[in-house]
């Protein structure tokens, strides 16, 4: 489980994320959004532990990153974009490495190594140099890097990028096959391939998180409005006019005409309710023939950009003032700490006080008890 709580990074007076939170929970895999710039590779270096956080903290497997970077290391295995490998080693030697770095001891290395090859299908190029491997290849040989050892979660930043589509399937696939066992986070400019391989989709746009859903949810609560494709037989041109007959529609735009004198047109409504019906009678009334009509498909890029396009830049005055505030409140709460400590000490010195008050009190009490013991000792001594 991987959970983000409050995250600021920040370099001098610019934020890379600002205090973000989400959570990623065992056996998820979940697709990591985001325009170029937006946060996505930071947030990433800081769950690895490559780079900390100006603020808040990240638990993985439930330890804190700060506290215990060795043992959260050790539960992570990651691809960074771009494939980095030694060109000078061979696939297996490259594997070796990496598992040698994540500490495996060296008994069960080999055997981890091994199996890590076989599990990515690089049996034909184990021995090859990975500077003379396919770009497909080189994804495979990073990938296995990343997974060697056994890792609970696995980063990979842009798994697919550069590949060719049948490389992109076999990574895919590669990907899917871990599922079961690991919990992954996926960065990837392919929004289909999210919407494919994740359970879950989180989008960060200008260093803030926007949205954590299903990628089904995304695509049916971004969209509010049905558009249609129509291909109509029109010789009249009295198509347009059924705008004024039907109150949902808010547009009707003309995309081609085809060389048999078809039309084809987008109509776009105010409403989530289907009206193809009333479509289909209009057009009936107007001797207006329709050829095709289909709803188009929402998709996770269309809910995406629905999202990130229109969303408010901050300029520096603005992000200054929200760091005064946020310095304000900070000062406030350490303000109102300090108050109560020391309530706490002046409480504890009063306790302390009546405490030894009693004390005294208690032995005096003894000393008279004592005395007066003593007293009747010596008169009933008299008395004998």
């Amino acid at each position: 489980m991987i959970e983000v709580k409050n995250v600021t990074k920040k370099y001098g007076n610019f934020y890379a994320v600002r205090n973000i939170n989400f959570e990623i929970q065992d056996g998820e895999i979940v697709g990591f959004l985001g325009r170029n710039g937006a946060g996505k590779t930071t947030t990433m270096n800081m769950i690895t532990g490559f780079i900390d956080p100006t603020e808040g903290e990240i638990i993985v497997e439930g330890y804190d990153i700060e506290k215990n970077t060795k043992k959260v290391k050790s539960q992570i295995g990651y691809m960074p974009e771009g494939t980095p490998l030694y060109h000078d080693l061979t696939v297996k030697e490259f594997i070796t490495y990496m598992g040698s770095l994540k500490l495996i001891p060296k008994k069960e290395l080999k055997e981890a190594v091994q199996k890590v090859i076989e599990s990515t299908g690089l049996e034909k190029v184990q021995n090859n140099l990975t500077k003379n491997l396919s770009r497909g290849y080189k994804q495979r040989v990073s990938f296995a890097g990343a997974i060697v050892g056994n890792p609970k979660i696995l980063i990979l930043d842009e798994p697919t990028v550069g590949l060719d589509p049948k490389q992109v399937i076999e990574i895919r696939e590669l990907i899917k096959s871990f599922r079961k066992d690991h919990t992954v986070l996926i960065s990837s400019h392919i929004l289909s391939e999210i919407s494919q391989i994740c359970q879950k989709v989180i989008i960060i746009d200008k260093g803030e998180i926007i949205a954590v859903d299903t990628p089904e949810n995304l695509e049916n609560n971004t969209t509010k409005n049905i558009t249609l494709k129509i291909v109509v037989d029109d010789i009249n041109n009295k198509f347009p006019s059924i705008k004024d007959e039907i109150s949902e529609i808010t547009d009707i735009k003309l995309i081609k005409e085809n060389e048999d004198k078809s039309k084809e047109y987008t109509i776009e409504t105010n409403t989530d309710t289907d009206i193809r019906k009333l479509i289909f009678s209009s057009c009936a009334k107007n001797d207006i023939a329709i050829l095709e009509m289909k709803k188009n498909e929402v998709s996770l890029e269309s809910a995406f950009i629905e999202l990130v396009e229109n969303r408010q830049e901050y300029s520096q005055k603005e992000i200054n003032k929200m760091q005064y505030e946020k310095e304000i409140e900070e000062l406030r709460e350490e303000e109102n700490y300090l108050k109560e400590e020391k309530l706490k000490r002046k409480q504890a010195k009063k306790e302390e006080k009546a405490r030894k008050k009693a004390n005294k009190e208690a032995k005096n009490e003894a000393k008279k008890a004592k005395k007066n013991n003593n007293d009747d000792d010596e008169i009933k001594g008299g008395d004998k």
